[in-house]
């Protein structure tokens, strides 16, 4: 696992720690990405870091779990990016996959009574600049960057 140009050091702090994953599709008008609203704020699928799992297991778990998509290939490999801390210290992880079939559904976790995100979209990156805040807009070049470079197994 490699990690992303500039966030050495990133991963110092314990406990608030999420993971999660850019997903993509292709389309004959280019990629598209995968965003979650919640309430007024977009987002990738992301969430906690259980104790016992790698920030891999815990991304592709919460991508399973948020938007029931499970046909998931990391053709670009597993490196990542990391956010710059926010919300009281948090840091999140994202990889980045394509997701090869399947429909997105929004479902609550178990015992839940309501799922965790209100609105899904696949938007161009176009789109994408008007929706999300500029930390997930430096996710989003990070994952650009990699989509442009192709797949590893190429």
């Amino acid at each position: 696992m490699r990690q992303a140009h500039g966030t050495r050091g990133a991963s110092t702090r314990r406990n608030r720690r999420s993971a999660g994953i850019v997903i993509v599709r292709s389309r004959d008008t280019g990629w598209q990405f995968l965003v979650l609203r919640a309430y007024t704020y977009w987002d990738f699928p992301k969430g906690g870091i259980e104790p016992g799992e790698s920030p891999i297991e815990a991304a592709r778990r919460e991508a399973r779990e948020e938007t029931a998509l499970t046909d998931l290939v990391f053709r670009w490999g597993e490196d990542w990016i990391e956010t710059e801390p926010y919300a009281s210290g948090k840091i999140a992880r994202y990889y980045l996959a394509e997701a090869l079939s399947g429909d997105v559904r929004l479902e609550p976790a178990p015992g839940a009574r309501y799922p965790e995100h209100h609105e899904y979209r696949w938007i161009h990156r176009a789109e994408a600049d008007v929706m999300l805040v500029p930390r997930m807009l430096r996710v989003l070049d990070w994952a650009e960057s990699r989509l442009r470079l192709g797949s590893i197994a190429e």
